[in-house]
């Protein structure tokens, strides 16, 4: 909905306004009157009210509109009680009572804590794998299992309940109480993050939520979503645990103790995502309270945005991240069938640059009821180490092609003057992760998955996706309410805000 900042009421149709005005000529000040340059950022509606009078803030203007006039001019839902005698009163209540177009800064940076947040859980997410500890606490205790074992016969319980586990049984019968505490840290760390993540968001947004002159209609339905997605993650987790636990799944997919690559593929999937949407929000909080800011400068970074010659790179920024997105997820499914313990040489897999299709393609990963017809290939893909770490050397090595080609083309476009120099640096940035990145893969699987490594090469991973969205974010367009407002404060026009 339109709002109106003080020294500006309401503008009106002239043909609906006529009658009216000159009703009131003799009660109302001398209005100021102008004739605004022609904006394609404004509906045809407004175009026409901007051409009348502005109406002083005390002025007892009243006019009736139709439902499709206030629609046009205010816009959002329509209000029955308002549509009819519209007055000075009601648009001082509207503004009082609705939410700004831009959000509060405060909560792009909180946005971007939270985002630490969950990048360090993804990095104890991929410890706790690496160091099989993710099936050492057997129940899922959301409120009371925030407390860790706290006396000799608690840590005796909960050793007993892991010995009842089939990977205690069949992999870790070996282990002593002080064995089971260092795996069971991992666990209980990791799920006390993931407890801290919900409170540090649910507390601030219900809170932002309630207080309406912090955030945006549009932001708020992005920070619900978003706790939703925390609190399914939390539920994705268990349903990732439980697969390590249940002996006839083990028995049925013919895997030792571990979770399925499938539910742990999901559970990070969850995790980016829900990352990248707490990034994207605050880059568009902080941008859009730039341009409101600096209005003047902000008309010439959106004209170098709407440079038709920038269609191709920008394109190609979304591209790469959802390459870099789906070579990380596949990096998932190796790291769930530990397959990055297999062939560890680089370029080629073992003496050959291929597996033969009897390794990469067989009937041992078929399931109990699976028809060898219809089955083999996609089984064999997903659940079999050697095709899951073919199809994510191949992935990576496609998103580093992909990305030094951009970088040459971004480079190109610098030199013809088009794209911006920040631009230009996001770009290199991306490149240079990327680098990184294949460097950590390489050493990762040449050196037997060492922890240290494999956790960098999980950061770089993060790092390199996170770069990758920066640079499509930078080129994406702003939204339509905010390529209006800023429009109308750089020409000095009625100051209003759009919700």
């Amino acid at each position: 909905m339109f709002m109106f900042k003080p020294n500006v009421l309401a503008m009106v149709n002239k043909q609906r306004s006529s009658m009216a005005i000159r009703q009131y000529s003799k009660q109302l000040p001398k209005l100021s009157t102008y004739t605004p340059k022609r904006s394609i950022f404004l509906t045809p509606a407004i175009r026409n009210l901007q051409k009348k009078s502005v109406i002083p803030e005390k002025a007892p203007f009243r006019v009736d509109l139709s439902d499709k006039e206030y629609k046009e001019i205010f816009g959002g839902q329509i209000q029955p009680q308002l549509v009819k005698g519209f007055d000075s009163e009601s648009a001082l209540k509207i503004k009082k009572s609705q939410r700004p177009i831009d959000c509060d800064v405060k909560v792009a940076y909180w946005l971007f804590f939270v985002a630490s947040l969950v990048f360090s859980i993804i990095i104890i997410g991929g410890l706790t794998r690496l160091t099989e500890s993710g099936l050492s606490i057997t129940e899922w205790k959301p409120i009371t299992g925030a407390i860790p074992p706290l006396t000799q016969a608690d840590w005796e319980e909960e050793f007993n309940k892991y010995k009842e586990s089939p990977e205690f049984k069949q992999l870790n019968s070996h282990m002593n109480l002080d064995d089971f505490k260092y795996i069971f840290y991992y666990e209980w760390g990791h799920r006390l993050l993931g407890r801290a993540i919900g409170i540090a968001f649910v507390i601030p947004m219900l809170y932002f939520l309630y207080n309406r002159k912090y955030t945006s209609r549009r932001v708020n339905f992005r920070l619900v979503a978003m706790a939703g997605l925390i609190g399914l993650q939390g539920f994705i987790g268990w349903w990732m645990v439980k697969s390590g636990l249940d002996e006839d799944e083990l028995l049925d997919r013919k895997s030792k103790p571990t979770v399925s690559q499938y539910r742990l593929t999901t559970h990070l999937t969850t995790a980016f995502i829900l990352y990248l949407g707490l990034l994207y929000t605050g880059w568009g909080i902080l941008r859009e309270n730039k341009y409101l800011k600096n209005p003047q400068e902000a008309i010439k970074g959106i004209k170098i945005l709407q440079d038709p010659r920038l269609y191709k790179i920008r394109n190609i920024s979304r591209l790469l991240l959802v390459f870099a997105f789906a070579t990380a997820m596949s990096g998932g499914m190796v790291a769930g069938l530990d397959a990055g313990l297999i062939y560890n040489t680089f370029p080629k897999m073992g003496e050959t640059w291929f597996p033969s299709s009897g390794e990469l393609f067989n009937n041992h990963y078929l399931h109990k009821n699976d028809d060898p017809r219809s089955d083999k290939i996609w089984r064999n893909l997903l659940e079999n180490p050697v095709t899951v770490q073919l199809i994510h050397r191949y992935m990576a090595i496609t998103t580093f092609t992909m990305i030094m080609a951009s970088q040459w083309y971004a480079i190109k476009l610098r030199k013809q003057g088009i794209l911006p120099r920040s631009l230009s640096k996001s770009m290199h940035g991306v490149a240079g992760f990327a680098v990184a990145q294949v460097a950590l893969g390489i050493s990762t699987l040449i050196y037997i998955v060492p922890i240290e490594l494999a956790s960098l090469h999980q950061g770089g991973a993060i790092l390199l996706l996170t770069w990758c969205a920066l640079f499509n974010f930078k080129l994406g367009k702003p939204r339509y309410a905010i390529l209006r407002a800023v429009k109308m404060l750089a020409e000095k026009k009625p100051q209003v805000r759009a919700q």
